[in-house]
């Protein structure tokens, strides 16, 4: 038997090639020769395949749109058309299936122009049956390896997440860590500077859990007075204090079936946060002013702007309840630790607010994005978003230029060795329009704070870092920057 295709319709019977596999992939097979059509869907059917066999151009077009092969076996001389104008159509119309053109024997330049126009591959004739089978198994190979990079790409490399805009490292991990927080019942425990989009994380865990088509309701705890703490979060009777006048279901009981998010935890008074671990441990608590048990199924997500751990050591906080709501500790990075966001931030913020104040900003020049990099960005994600707003509402055109932004970006400073943040020099105490009133600048009061800080931590920088709830590399970086600029 000859074992070259075009001259032999005998192929040995092998059953240990034969799949029977339901959801086997579909082949299509192009081809107006009935003898090598027939021979080609034999031999696909036996390596696994369902296959489609047409004999012109305009029939494998319209089986490509409505059956979406897998696979596409194209002879080029066809009766109505040639093969060069069916891969300009699956170019053009999105079919990601592989095709593996025909060529005459000699035809070279036809290979090299299919391939250009899309083909995976190429068969010479005369070919033999295993060169077709390892053709077709090669670019089926590459086809699928093809698709798992690009899931594993969605996965760890996202241009966004829920609501987040952001590709850098640190924000890969946050997401996947919300996507395992998700599916999880456990507490979580949200750490981050202010600004750094710490309760959109917590709306994120939320809207990806079981509970999402339950309440989402968020307590500032260092808005609320002490006084009227335990009724927001637990409700009260009519009655119960001066200013009751009826019954009041607080946050615990409106999240029921929910997620209950407790923003700046840190501040809660400790009377209160005993409370709160008796209400975790057992589910079941009390309005003010009542006597009756209220059993709810809430689960907890926190956040602060202070470190925990620091917290716990001074006796600020319950070492109990922190490691009852620390399960799943998520660390939110800075805005300058996230340097190749801050563009893609700015860029969505100019584009929304654009629209929405009906300017038609279209993006930055290259000094205001050499600027935006190099600040430190004390204010994270939304100290951005404020500046990006006042350029809108402030100015107009097509691109945001450096006489455009707000102080402190505007500021002229010296410009610190290795990319330091650009810093205003120190000026003399302003004064504003209101006579008597001196108003020290922001930059000032930061930096006597920091300095007086570090000199009462012994010139210790990370502990005084601590303390003043920022990174010990904020703290070097600022006093680099005031240091050249002085």
């Amino acid at each position: 038997m000859n074992s070259s295709l075009p001259y032999s319709a005998d192929l040995p019977d092998d059953p240990e090639m034969h799949r029977t596999i339901a959801d086997a992939p579909l082949a299509l097979v192009i081809e107006d020769t009935p003898p090598l059509g027939s021979l080609y869907e034999r031999y696909l059917r036996r390596m696994g395949y369902q296959v489609q066999w047409v004999a012109t151009g305009s029939h494998g077009l319209e089986v490509l749109e409505s059956d979406r092969p897998d696979l596409v076996l194209l002879d080029l001389q066809l009766p109505d058309m040639h093969g060069y104008d069916i891969l300009q159509k699956m170019k053009t119309g999105g079919h990601s299936c592989p095709c593996v053109v025909i060529t005459a024997h000699g035809s070279a330049d036809s290979a090299l122009k299919s391939m250009r126009l899309g083909a995976a591959d190429f068969l010479e004739k005369p070919f033999t049956a295993e060169r077709l089978r390892v053709t077709v198994d090669n670019v089926m190979d590459k086809r699928r390896l093809h698709d798992e990079v690009q899931i594993i790409r969605q996965q760890i490399e996202r241009d966004g997440y829920a609501g987040f805009v952001g590709r850098s490292l640190p924000m890969q991990v946050v997401y996947r860590i919300i996507d395992s927080a998700a599916t999880s019942r456990a507490s979580v425990f949200i750490t981050g500077e202010s600004g750094t989009g710490k309760e959109l994380c917590a709306q994120a865990i939320h809207e990806r859990s079981e509970r999402s088509s339950k309440p989402f309701v968020a307590i500032n705890c260092g808005a609320i007075p002490r006084e009227l703490f335990e009724s927001e979060i637990f409700g009260h009777m009519k009655g119960a204090f001066s200013g009751a006048h009826s019954d009041r279901q607080g946050a615990a009981e409106r999240a029921n079936g929910g997620t209950l998010f407790l923003d700046e935890i840190g501040e809660m008074d400790l009377d209160l946060q005993v409370k709160l671990l008796r209400f975790i441990q057992t589910g079941v608590f009390q309005r003010v002013g009542g006597t009756k048990d209220i059993r709810v199924n809430v689960r907890f997500v926190c956040a602060t702007n202070q470190d925990p751990q620091m917290q716990v050591a001074d006796k600020q906080f319950r070492e109990d309840l922190y490691y009852r709501l620390n399960v799943i500790p998520i660390r939110m990075p800075a805005l300058r630790d996230r340097e190749r966001d801050i563009l893609d931030i700015a860029e969505a913020f100019l584009a929304r607010l654009s629209r929405e104040e009906g300017r038609t900003f279209t993006g930055f020049d290259a000094d205001v994005q050499s600027t935006l990099l190099n600040y430190d960005w004390p204010g994270n994600v939304r100290q951005l978003h404020n500046v990006v707003h006042n350029i809108v509402l402030l100015n107009d055109g097509e691109v945001v230029t450096r006489d455009m932004l707000p102080d402190p970006l505007g500021l002229t400073g010296a410009q610190a060795e290795g990319g330091a943040t650009p810093r205003p020099r120190p000026r003399a105490v302003t004064r504003s329009a209101s006579p008597g009133l001196a108003i020290e600048p922001l930059w000032l009061v930061e930096k006597r704070a920091i300095e007086a800080a570090i000199e009462q931590c012994d010139d210790n920088v990370p502990v005084a870092a601590a303390h003043l709830g920022v990174s010990a590399s904020t703290v070097y970086r600022k006093l680099k920057a005031w240091e050249a600029s002085s």
